[in-house]
């Protein structure tokens, strides 16, 4: 099994570097405003996960500059555990002045940065 997942996760990948999606371009102005909003996020994933693939896909048509960490590492895993809750990605750790909030599901997250981040 564990040779299929990263036969699997390898496929993704290279599909995913072929066919990655173009940036929005965005004025000098506009793309720092978005990047003043993004600086606060982190997203939390696993290289190969289909669903993180998803998620990084999005964030990059939007030319979205967020922060990632590999879930795998053990003290982001610790993080997402003892902070979020559960292990589990993609995670969008969302900080605004004083509230954090975490954010699972990859459908969740894309509907988010694209309202957000216009």
């Amino acid at each position: 099994m564990f040779i299929i997942r990263w036969l699997l996760g390898r496929i993704i990948l290279l599909l995913n570097f072929i066919f990655t999606p173009k940036k929005r371009q965005r004025s000098a102005e506009e793309q720092q405003k978005v990047d003043a909003i993004t600086q606060n996020f982190t997203l939390f994933e696993y290289k190969a996960c289909p669903f993180c693939v998803k998620v990084r896909r999005a964030a990059r048509r939007q030319g979205l500059n967020i922060n990632t960490l590999d879930a795998k590492q053990p003290e982001h895993k610790q993080t997402l555990l003892n902070e979020g809750g559960k292990v589990q990605v993609p995670c969008l750790r969302i900080e605004e002045e004083n509230d954090v909030r975490w954010m699972y599901e990859s459908s969740a997250i894309i509907e988010y940065l694209n309202i957000r981040c216009k």
